[in-house]
């Protein structure tokens, strides 16, 4: 089990929300959490997301309405979801889930604050620079 701490909690069920948008995971602490998909996109921990360091992060906006489209199984240790913007670089480790579902409320309000920071409103497009970083158009 890389990646994990000794006794830490592992999801012992992961369900997708289409509807609500939310993904739902049951941990074996008795711990459950709706992580929004959007939380989850903001919070990619993909190199397009956080950059290469400090600093470098790429405030994502205009991703309320993002869905996933699919849920791979990384390991024994993560998940990578795709979703529907087309990005679908982010690994989010049972460590990681466990972190947004339980960080909620603190990470909305960072990610609030970077956005008035920014000057940029939530729903806002992502700027286009001149095609995707992922290289590939929808």
């Amino acid at each position: 089990m890389a990646g994990l701490k000794a006794g830490a909690p592992t999801p012992v069920d992961i369900t997708v929300h289409s509807q609500s948008r939310v993904l739902e995971v049951g941990f074996s602490d008795g711990a459950r959490f709706r992580i929004p998909f959007e939380l989850m996109r903001v919070y990619s921990p993909s190199a397009e997301v956080k950059g290469h360091g400090p600093g470098q992060e790429v405030l994502q906006t205009g991703k309320r309405e993002v869905t996933l489209t699919g849920l791979e199984p990384v390991g024994n240790y993560a998940v990578q979801p795709s979703f529907s913007d087309g990005h679908d670089s982010g690994i989010f480790s049972w460590d990681y889930l466990y972190f947004l579902g339980s960080q909620q409320e603190q990470l909305w309000a960072d990610y609030a604050a970077r956005l008035q920071a920014a000057g940029v409103e939530r729903d806002a497009p992502m700027p286009d620079k001149g095609g995707s970083a992922c290289g590939h158009h929808h």
